[in-house]
């Protein structure tokens, strides 16, 4: 029997031991700290002083077996956002007692105007500004302005000239960017037609041969429980924005996977040296992505159980229903360089993002069209003309 699911989410407090302002260096008392992506741990910047911040998937038992999970458990970062909810925040420096801003919209931290001292935002308020964990860069600035000039150099035959004479990968950016991590226990259940062959044969049409195929129809059926682990999907409107004539967003996508589960408990200090942006969509604006998702993951794993129908097979209905499901919001680290092209009255934003993990690399570049048509054109007057040359040849 499957147990009734809870009436309503619960809710993992992320933040229950988090306390906004001063977090000093446990060796010389600073606050100017800052992520050693060399290391992968914070730093003081006065004594060098270094320290591990806790996995978060650990911490809030936020990894148990997807098959346990009933109902909707949520890390409390990831609870909807109230419109209401100030993004500009006032804080009382806890050095000297003078007031600082902090424009959650812009930054996570600010440094106090009369002693210096760095505050940090770290407890989440209803605005999305503070996740439940934090993935922190891994790949040096160096290495990530090497693969995006790697990957231009490829492509600068046919880059736009404007493109070439500007192009400086040096102007690339640490970002950390907004997602949600969803964990899903469900079943799924497929039904369909699926056709096997059973012969082919040819047969003469007026002056053309042509193949036929007889095939065997079998109603097929597949019922399975199906467990998505860390389903990763963007919570910034800004980014989810996928239409392909307006900007290359989708790039971003294609340097996923991230290592997710290797995620800190959230710290305003990591993103000391980064800019980030915040989240600004809900639980219920992303559900049909995920559930979208979770079926295309359904249908590819039923594939492999269909290597009998090899004339195919069409799913005439696919069904997915989820007994529990488990969201965690979290900052991912991607070196961005963007360019932005005018066409004419027209503009558009391309992207070369690198995974600040992995180093996987994907990008946009301006195409000179004027050059791709005319190498275009050329390479096909010499396959026309290879085509005549083999006609003559074998005539």
């Amino acid at each position: 029997l499957i147990p009734a699911p809870p009436a309503g989410p619960q809710t993992v407090r992320t933040d229950a031991q988090s306390k906004d302002g001063l977090t000093k260096c446990a060796s010389c008392g600073a606050t100017d700290i800052a992520l050693n992506i060399a290391t992968g741990q914070l730093r003081c910047n006065f004594c060098r002083f270094e320290w591990s911040t806790p996995n978060a998937m650990a911490t809030y038992h936020l990894d148990g077996p997807v098959a346990e999970i009933v109902g909707t458990v949520i890390g409390s970062g990831s609870a909807d956002i109230v419109p209401t909810t100030e993004t500009v925040l006032t804080f009382k420096c806890s050095a000297c007692g003078a007031e600082v801003v902090i424009d959650t919209d812009e930054a996570m931290q600010a440094r106090c105007h009369w002693c210096r001292n760095t505050l940090s935002m770290n407890q989440q308020i209803e605005n999305g500004a503070v996740p439940d964990m934090v993935l922190p860069f891994s790949l040096a600035k160096q290495l990530a302005i090497d693969k995006i000039n790697e990957f231009v150099g490829r492509r600068k035959f046919f880059a736009h000239p404007r493109f070439k004479a500007e192009f400086n990968a040096d102007n690339v950016m640490g970002v950390y960017l907004p997602y949600m991590i969803i964990d899903v226990n469900g079943r799924a259940h497929l039904s369909g037609e699926g056709e096997h062959k059973t012969r082919s044969y040819t047969v003469k049409r007026g002056d053309k041969q042509v193949r036929l195929y007889d095939a065997d129809v079998y109603a097929v059926a597949r019922d399975f429980a199906l467990y998505v682990d860390d389903l990763t999907v963007e919570s910034s409107t800004a980014r989810m924005d996928q239409r392909g004539r307006e900007n290359s967003n989708n790039i971003i996508n294609s340097i996923m996977p991230f290592d997710v589960e290797n995620s800190v408990c959230y710290d305003g200090n990591y993103l000391a040296g980064f800019t980030s942006e915040r989240r600004d969509s809900n639980m219920e604006t992303l559900a049909p992505i995920v559930t979208a998702q979770a079926q295309d993951i359904a249908r590819h794993q039923a594939n492999s159980t269909i290597a009998f129908y090899d004339r195919g097979v069409r799913w005439d209905n696919e069904q997915l229903s989820i007994t529990g499901q488990r969201w965690v919001s979290a900052y991912l680290p991607v070196w961005l360089y963007s360019y932005y092209e005018q066409r004419g009255e027209k503009s558009f934003t391309h992207y070369v993002a690198v995974n600040g993990r992995t180093g996987e690399t994907m990008g946009s570049v301006p195409i000179n069209r004027g050059r791709l048509i005319l190498v275009s054109a050329i390479v096909e007057v010499i396959a026309l003309m290879v085509a005549v040359i083999l006609l003559v040849v074998m005539s």
